[in-house]
């Protein structure tokens, strides 16, 4: 069988927005272009694109004393132009598409995290258990976004493109009112 696509997805995770680093929130009327992969491809990859992609959160606290009375947080996924690149005479709309569907997958699990910190109540361990539910969002994220390479083949199964297509369509409907503005 020959190899017509080969697509790699490198996933960032970080905890609040520390970096002047470029970056593109996820919006559902505003789908990834070509133009917005903007690194240098690796001369060394085999891969036809790469895409940066990941969560970023943060969170506040309202003390009164020394007792923890309120939090506020913000969880949003986004896209790093600078980190991600394609090979102009091998990238299509197929491959756009998997790559498009790489950030989606970063936007389901930013609406599963932000409904999983709307069920937390204030108390004392509040800032632990954020960072514990930060961190299993995180293992679950990655553990997605490879199934998700493995099962389509990077993009080559095309079968299976769609049917990740539909399931993530389907399981962000479910988490609408969770979606990134």
């Amino acid at each position: 069988m020959q190899l017509k696509y080969v697509i790699v997805c490198v996933v960032f995770l970080f905890v609040g927005m520390t970096s002047n680093e470029e970056t593109m929130s996820w919006n559902e009327t505003q789908k990834l272009t070509w133009a917005d992969f903007k690194a240098s491809p690796d001369p060394n990859s085999d891969a036809v694109a790469l895409t940066a992609s990941g969560i970023t959160f943060g969170y506040s606290v309202k003390t009164s004393g020394r007792r923890i009375i309120a939090f506020t947080t913000t969880v949003e996924a986004h896209f790093y132009p600078n980190k991600s690149w394609y090979i102009k005479d091998r990238g299509d709309d197929h491959i756009l598409r998997h790559e498009q569907l790489h950030f989606d997958i970063t936007e389901l699990y930013v609406r599963k995290f932000k409904q999983q910190l709307e069920r937390l109540v204030v108390n004392q361990n509040i800032k632990e258990q954020m960072a514990q539910v930060h961190t299993a969002i995180n293992e679950a994220l990655g553990k997605t976004q490879k199934e998700y390479d493995a099962q389509t083949n990077h993009s080559i199964n095309v079968e299976a493109q769609r049917y990740w297509e539909s399931f993530i369509a389907d399981e962000l409907k479910k988490l609408d009112e969770y979606k990134s503005q």
